[in-house]
């Protein structure tokens, strides 16, 4: 990946430093985040690189991997971090941005009607308020 002037978004990053509240800038890329992360093997990045990304502004690297939909908020991340930096947040501001421009992790109308019938209601819902827009 070739970090330039024009592949920084500027206004992601101030955005992601509103929305979250967390000092990503001061991440040290230490990679205690991605070593305690129990999702890591379900993600496309690991939570260090998610900082990465942000820390360089790279919008369109965290608008299209299914790292902050995966992430369980556990907080594993945040207690092991030696600057204390909130990475859950920072996946529910990423979610946020996310869906802001309408774009779904699940689509509803995809969902197999045998799933439907057989899911508990409340799963349902639930991960329509956490995945969709």
């Amino acid at each position: 990946m070739l970090v330039t002037e024009r592949t920084i978004d500027r206004e992601f990053v101030e955005r992601m430093l509103e929305v979250s509240g967390q000092p990503f800038k001061q991440c040290m890329q230490c990679g205690t985040c991605s070593v305690v992360c129990p999702m890591q093997e379900s993600t496309q990045l690991t939570p260090r690189q998610v900082m990465h990304h942000l820390q360089w502004g790279q919008k369109e690297a965290l608008m299209n991997t299914n790292t902050p939909w995966i992430c369980a908020s556990c907080h594993t991340c945040e207690v092991r971090c030696p600057r204390g930096i909130d990475v859950p947040k920072l996946m529910e501001a990423l979610r946020l941005q996310i869906l802001r421009e309408n774009k779904n992790f699940v689509e509803p109308f995809q969902i197999d009607k045998e799933q439907l019938k057989e899911a508990p209601q409340l799963a349902f819902v639930s991960s329509f308020r956490k995945h969709t827009s």
